[in-house]
């Protein structure tokens, strides 16, 4: 019996590769969570960016909820069962009237994981729609197999690296993803996906949670870090990050920086762009 999702639900994840819209969090969680990002954000003088953005979860305590939190962790578990590890987490902000985009691609084709379990939960902190740039799926794509991805440089591009599917899909608009504050997306590692800037008048902010059974393997070194929230997890097969305790300390920010950088170095491997920094 699922925990949150229905069973109309798990059966439009396993064949149209996503479920949306997902409701997880209050009003308030909403509020809250966003006043503590752009708290940081004030504080730094200047938008969460690299290396920040990602991995955030070992350095803010809004993201440590938000990896955490018992009703995501519950769909999520739906999907890929009991024993649940956080492999990575992108924090994805446009700003109001930017071009900021994101190419089609499948996170399955750069994240080195075996086999392709892996399902991301894109959390909507503020509106997530057409005119904000929301995430746009190819419905069944996760069934079509590998594509072929290149690196971009584009200024605007949210992923440094840029890798994405080039020419095959560039004139499918796909079906739009649009989530409120509050509510998520759930999406396979191998669904096609890509998204457009933001012509609104608020930030488009989304937290990317990609969360992996702990029977997944990895292929390729170095051998990356990752959390363990929920059940256990075999020993050895993933390098062992610990829970957040105070954010933004010494200790937070070493652990950061080294989980960051292995994550780093295995996507940078192959990239023909020879400053790339993955998202």
């Amino acid at each position: 019996m699922p925990k949150r999702l229905s069973g109309a639900q798990v059966r439009d994840y396993k064949e149209q590769g996503y479920v949306s819209p997902v409701s997880v969090l209050s009003t308030e969680e909403v509020r809250q969570l966003r006043a503590e990002l752009e708290g940081h954000e004030a504080d730094a003088g200047h938008p969460i960016d690299f290396p920040e953005k990602s991995k955030s979860y070992l350095l803010y305590n809004w993201a440590d909820t938000l990896a955490h939190h018992p009703l995501i962790l519950d769909a999520v578990e739906d999907l890929i069962g009991p024993d649940i590890l956080v492999y990575h987490s992108t924090t994805w902000i446009k700003e109001p009237a930017t071009p900021s985009y994101v190419l089609w691609h499948q996170d399955g084709k750069y994240f080195g994981l075996e086999p392709h379990l892996h399902v991301t939960a894109w959390v909507a902190l503020s509106e997530a729609n057409v005119e904000s740039g929301c995430v746009h799926v190819l419905p069944g794509s996760h069934k079509w197999g590998d594509f072929e991805h290149t690196d971009d440089t584009g200024e605007w591009n949210m992923i440094k690296r840029g890798q994405g599917i080039r020419n095959t899909f560039d004139q499918e608009p796909g079906t739009p993803v649009q989530l409120k504050p509050g509510e998520m997306s759930l999406h396979h590692t191998d669904l096609i996906h890509c998204s457009k800037g933001n012509s609104g008048k608020d930030r488009r902010i989304g937290f990317g949670i990609s969360y992996i059974p702990a029977s997944v393997i990895q292929t390729g070194q170095p051998k990356a870090t990752a959390l363990l929230v929920r059940g256990r997890a075999q020993a050895g097969i993933f390098g062992e990050e610990k829970r957040l305790e105070t954010e933004m300390s010494d200790q937070a920010i070493a652990a950061h920086a080294h989980s960051v950088g292995l994550f780093r170095a295995r996507q940078d491997s192959g990239a023909m762009i020879a400053d790339a920094a993955s998202a």
